[in-house]
């Protein structure tokens, strides 16, 4: 009876064992092992997943990184500076010979570069912690200056001819300055604070208030950058113009007749221009032509095809031994093809693209219209004028004399487009979610160094007065 109790209770009843009257036996699955058999052991770890399923994983781990806040602010962080470090590497390589063959030190565009660079650097710190209510306010200043300086420039005695171009002003000794490269940082705050006026008053659906006096005064700049005889620069200009009318939503037959008019009055500029119809004649040209006129051209190729895959490795250029002209200003990207190869190329075009994609990120995501036109605007110039130069460069347009964007050697280029990059690490601070982001990371070690020694010095001041 005991038994009888225990085996009822649940206690598991031995193998000869039969089943108590009443009790239902669960039926074994088919196909399954007998019951009391030892099953097949299954190893849990390390059984490899499917192929589609840990692709997905993976790519939605990266959407969720690519859509965090900071996305933009440090890709705009690390691309200008990678760019700008590697553009200063490259200059040092491309310009050695160049000042050895004037009779200056091997190192001298280098090391007026690295000082360019340095004060760009500080104009861009600038520039970043500064409000958007002062940027609005040194727009007016801006523009002003610069249309006196491109006067200026006009004046016989005082403006300096650089390779056929009169745009440049002297500042006495190795300094100079050209007046035109500021004209783009001054179209960037003036036209994104006049159209962000006109939208807040909501006066953009009139065609008058998109024209005017945005083009009047865009077609002032045109007209003394040309009479200068800077074609390239003013290309960059009108693809500003263009990018800034988009933005403000022109509508598309506004868009197609201000680029018809732009059109015709490139081409005329250009037909009446022996120079320039020499540089166009020159588009895809494998051959110097006659008289060598597209020997820069065909060198700028010799260069790129000579480099490989990864290069003749840094400093080993021949091309930059008197055969190709302006080695480390318009050309340098075809010096760093030849350097650092293809690979090097394809570097340099991948921190543009990240920049680009930055920049059209943070003009998309605010909801400040002056933020929109000046982040979209700085975008369209700096993103412009890459694909001119890098277009000269690899023969797919004609030679126009824009050096590439904080890459190339020249202060007067690398100023403003550094404080531009400020901006735009100003605005991407700005995003939503960016400034909670930066404030919950706290500060870095640098900035957390600093802050303790001053705690430490007001305590041992304060000890002293007591």
């Amino acid at each position: 009876m005991t038994a009888d109790r225990s085996t009822a209770r649940g206690r598991r009843p031995g193998p000869g064992a039969q089943p108590l009257p009443g009790r239902r036996t669960p039926a074994a699955a088919p196909g399954a092992p007998p019951r009391g058999s030892a099953r097949p052991a299954t190893p849990r770890t390390g059984a490899p997943r499917p192929p589609l399923r840990g692709a997905r994983i993976a790519y939605e781990r990266a959407r969720r990184a690519w859509d965090r806040p900071l996305t933009a602010y440090y890709l705009i962080v690390g691309g200008s500076a990678l760019i700008t470090v590697l553009g200063l590497v490259m200059v040092f390589s491309a310009s050695q010979v160049k000042a050895l063959q004037m009779g200056l030190p091997g190192t001298y565009f280098f090391r007026k570069q690295l000082l360019a660079a340095a004060i760009g650097a500080l104009l861009l710190v600038v520039a970043a912690r500064l409000p958007v209510r002062t940027h609005r306010t040194l727009a007016y200043p801006l523009l002003a200056g610069s249309i006196f300086l491109m006067a200026l420039v006009q004046v016989p005695g005082i403006g300096k001819k650089v390779n056929g171009n009169q745009n440049w002003l002297s500042l006495g000794g190795p300094f100079q300055m050209q007046p035109s490269e500021f004209a783009k940082l001054a179209l960037v705050l003036w036209g994104a604070d006049l159209l962000a006026r006109k939208c807040e008053k909501r006066l953009l659906t009139e065609w008058k208030h998109l024209l005017v006096p945005l083009v009047p005064v865009v077609m002032l700049i045109l007209g003394l950058i040309l009479l200068g005889g800077d074609m390239g620069t003013a290309i960059v200009l009108t693809a500003m113009l263009f990018g800034l009318l988009w933005l403000a939503g022109a509508p598309t037959r506004m868009f197609a007749g201000v680029l018809g008019v732009a059109g015709l009055l490139a081409l005329l500029l250009i037909k009446t221009s022996p120079h320039r119809m020499s540089r166009l004649a020159c588009i895809g040209a494998t051959d110097p032509g006659a008289n060598d006129q597209c020997w820069q051209a065909v060198h700028g190729l010799y260069a790129l095809a000579s480099g490989g895959w990864f290069g003749s490795g840094l400093g080993a250029s021949v091309e930059k031994w008197g055969q190709l002209p302006e080695p480390h200003t318009d050309f340098i990207f075809a010096v760093t093809g030849e350097e650092l190869g293809l690979a090097g190329t394809l570097s340099v075009l991948g921190l543009f693209a990240a920049l680009g994609y930055a920049g059209i990120r943070v003009a998309g995501r605010t909801e400040d219209p002056f933020v929109r036109f000046a982040a979209g605007s700085v975008t369209t110039w700096i993103m412009a004028q890459a694909v001119v130069n890098i277009g000269s460069v690899l023969g797919l347009l004609p030679i126009a004399g824009v050096p590439l964007p904080l890459f190339s050697y020249g202060g007067s280029a690398l100023l403003p487009t550094m404080f531009a990059i400020g901006l735009l690490i100003s605005f991407a601070r700005s995003e939503p979610g960016a400034r909670a982001a930066l404030a919950a990371r706290g500060a870095g070690p640098v900035t957390g160094a600093m802050t303790r020694s001053m705690r430490r010095l007001v305590r041992r001041r304060s000890s002293r007065k007591r």
